[in-house]
């Protein structure tokens, strides 16, 4: 039994290995501009040639950028799941990727209005800031509301109410440093450079690697509070670590794509389907490759669906993610009844 279950989880590992590689390939050559798979190759082994800088300037990094935030968005997600023990909490659906959005136009709108231009690790600051916001008056809002179902409304809420406010402040934003502000805070990883990717990625694969190490005490958490207290887990520092981290992975995606719908939700059920497990130690590097995967999916299909005209990345992330979402509570209901 133990050698079914393991030989399992090599043949998912490897799926998700074998399905991220096969995406990275393609994204690499779709597009607006057609190129063969060995100008492809040549390019990428010696940054030479007429359409390197298509390549390496604007592919590669919003390649990059979707596997890194979108494996974010998944690990976080997985993260609220089990600091709430609901399998619909996301970053998105509790307010904190709005809030995060909200906080990083604020930023960009209040630097750009002074001729100021602030960087990626400002943003990420500010994003860091509107999750904590957001995530605090979740937090305040659960212990007056012992109900889950009312709490993912407030959650809901909130968000709106964050992006209200950041749709008022784009629309009467009108400096020309900021005209791809609308397309980002409907979710892009449109414009993504270099700079970004030295700086989301050691932010990402350190948060990534604080939350592997916490694989122990989440598995005990999954057994409930007194089970993981009397396993010697610090309850108090545990669950801190859960939203630190938690909004740290979600500012990071809000302050370099805007907010991206479903993928905190959607993709760590499948891949504990996929795994046939909820074990940490699995779900966290399946969840952030599936994140990743899937990212790379729907941006695909963003930007070559309608091409020119570029899709939000939230558009096509809903659409997808949405019926996963709808299956889980159907499945839950069910199960209740």
């Amino acid at each position: 039994m133990e050698e079914k279950r393991t030989r399992r989880y090599i043949l998912s590992f490897g799926m998700l290995a074998i399905l991220l590689l096969a995406l990275l390939i393609w994204n690499i050559h779709s597009g607006s501009l057609h190129l063969s798979v060995s100008e492809v190759l040549h390019i990428l082994l010696f940054r030479s040639g007429e359409n390197a800088a298509v390549i390496w300037d604007i592919r590669l990094p919003r390649i990059l950028a979707a596997v890194l935030l979108g494996g974010a968005l998944s690990v976080s997600g997985f993260l609220l799941q089990t600091f709430f023990a609901n399998p619909i909490a996301s970053p998105f659906i509790l307010g904190i990727s709005s809030g995060s959005r909200l906080m990083v136009s604020l930023a960009l709108v209040g630097a750009l209005a002074h001729g100021l231009i602030i960087g990626s690790a400002l943003m990420i600051t500010a994003a860091f800031v509107g999750a904590m916001l957001c995530m605090g008056f979740v937090l305040l809002i659960s212990q007056k509301v012992r109900k889950m179902s009312l709490l993912i409304i407030c959650g809901v809420m909130i968000g709106n109410i964050c992006s209200a406010v950041t749709d008022f402040v784009v629309t009467f934003a009108d400096d020309s440093n900021i005209v791809n502000l609308h397309n980002w805070s409907m979710g892009s990883f449109s414009g993504i450079s270099w700079e970004n990717i030295y700086i989301m990625a050691p932010v990402v694969l350190a948060a990534l690697l604080l939350t592997f190490l916490l694989s122990k005490p989440i598995s005990a958490y999954q057994m409930g509070e007194v089970y993981a207290q009397n396993m010697g887990v610090n309850i108090r520092a545990f669950r801190l670590s859960l939203i630190l981290l938690s909004s740290l992975l979600s500012a990071c995606v809000a302050a370099f794509a805007g907010p991206i719908s479903f993928v905190g939700i959607a993709v760590p059920h499948l891949v504990k389907s996929l795994f046939q497990t909820a074990k940490p130690l699995l779900i966290i590097p399946g969840s952030f490759l599936g994140g990743a995967a899937f990212s790379l999916f729907c941006d695909l299909i963003a930007r070559t669906a309608f091409a020119p005209t570029e899709l939000g990345i939230s558009s096509v992330t809903a659409v997808l993610g949405a019926p996963v979402v709808i299956y889980i509570m159907v499945r839950r209901r069910m199960q209740a009844g």
